[in-house]
C-alpha cells in the first residue's frame, strides 16, 4: 500500500547530511491547485541508475525495471496556506525524477524520489528555491497548446543543457509495452512517491518536500511525440538502457507541499 501522509511524514528519516534539508528551510504549509500534471515515465536499467542516485538510495524496482521520468507540472494559485488564492503565484514546471526506495534507522523500507534537475518558467521560483524553499530550479521556456483531451508541449532550459516535447490525447488505457499491468498498476506504484529530495548544485545536501494531494486521479495518455534529451544522452544511458514506458496525467487536483527534512 503507498504511504500516507503521516506514513511519509515518518520519512524524515536523517539520512545523513547527503540527504538533510538545510535547518533554515522551515516554511509554512504552500497550497495551490495543480492545473495539470504530466508524468512521462522510463523504464531503465537499474545497474545504469544506480551511479546517478546519491549512496543512500536504490532504485525502486517494477517487473526487475528501475523507473524515472520528468514530471511535467502546472501549478496555481500557490501561497502560503492561510492566504487567499488572489494572491497566489502560477507556473509551468519541470521536474527530472527517479523513484527510490532507502532504509531509514530503524531498518523499515521507506519511498519517494530522487530528482536531479528541477526547471521552471518562474523567475520567483528560480530565485527562491534553494534559498526560502526547498528545490533549486532552472529558467526554462515552455511552450503549451492544450485542449481537454490533448496536449503539446515543449520545454527549453535557458542554460541549453535541457530540451524535451510531449505531444499527444488522452486515452483508456496503456501502452501494451508497458511493464504495468494496468492504469490502477501504474497509479499505486506513483502515487507513493510523494517525498522528493533534490539535488543541490556545489553541494552533497539534498533539499525535501513532500506533495500531499487532495485526491489522486490519473489517465492515461496517449504519446505522438515524446522527448527528452536528459533520457536521449548515451553518456549517461548506453543504448537500449533506458526506454519510454507510458505517460500519465493529472487535472485540477488541490494539494499542498510540505517542508520535510
Amino acid at each position: 500500500m503507498p504511504p500516507t501522509r503521516r506514513q511519509a511524514l515518518s520519512n524524515k528519516t536523517r539520512l545523513s547530511r547527503y540527504t538533510r534539508i538545510g535547518a533554515s528551510m522551515r516554511l509554512p504549509t504552500i497550497s495551490g491547485i495543480i492545473r495539470r500534471r504530466i508524468l512521462v515515465n522510463y523504464r531503465a536499467d537499474p545497474e545504469v541508475i544506480r551511479p546517478l542516485l546519491p549512496s543512500r538510495f536504490r532504485p525502486k524496482l517494477h517487473s526487475d525495471h528501475a523507473v524515472a521520468g520528468v514530471c511535467l507540472i502546472r501549478l496555481e494559485y500557490i501561497r502560503p496556506k492561510n492566504l487567499p488564492e488572489i494572491v497566489g503565484i502560477s507556473s509551468e514546471n519541470a521536474a527530472h525524477r527517479i523513484a527510490v526506495v532507502w532504509d531509514d534507522e530503524m531498518g523499515i523500507t521507506r519511498e519517494g524520489v530522487f530528482i536531479p534537475r528541477r526547471d521552471t518558467d518562474s523567475a520567483l521560483n528560480h530565485f527562491l528555491g534553494g534559498r526560502v524553499f526547498p528545490g533549486e530550479y532552472n529558467l526554462a521556456t515552455f511552450k503549451v497548446t492544450e485542449s481537454s483531451s490533448q496536449i503539446d508541449l515543449s520545454m527549453r532550459s535557458h542554460d541549453g543543457t535541457v530540451a524535451l516535447e510531449v505531444r499527444g490525447s488522452a486515452h483508456s488505457s496503456l501502452p501494451e509495452s508497458s511493464i504495468f499491468r494496468s492504469v490502477s498498476d501504474a497509479s499505486a506504484f506513483f502515487e507513493g512517491g510523494s517525498l522528493g529530495y533534490s539535488a543541490r548544485s556545489r553541494s552533497e545536501q539534498l533539499d525535501a518536500i513532500e506533495l500531499e494531494t487532495k485526491d489522486w486521479r490519473v489517465e492515461p495518455l496517449n504519446l505522438d511525440r515524446v522527448y527528452s534529451s536528459y533520457f536521449a544522452d548515451e553518456k549517461r544511458f548506453p543504448k537500449g538502457s533506458v526506454e519510454f514506458d507510458h505517460t500519465l496525467i493529472m487535472r485540477n487536483i488541490a494539494h499542498e507541499w510540505h517542508v520535510a527534512s
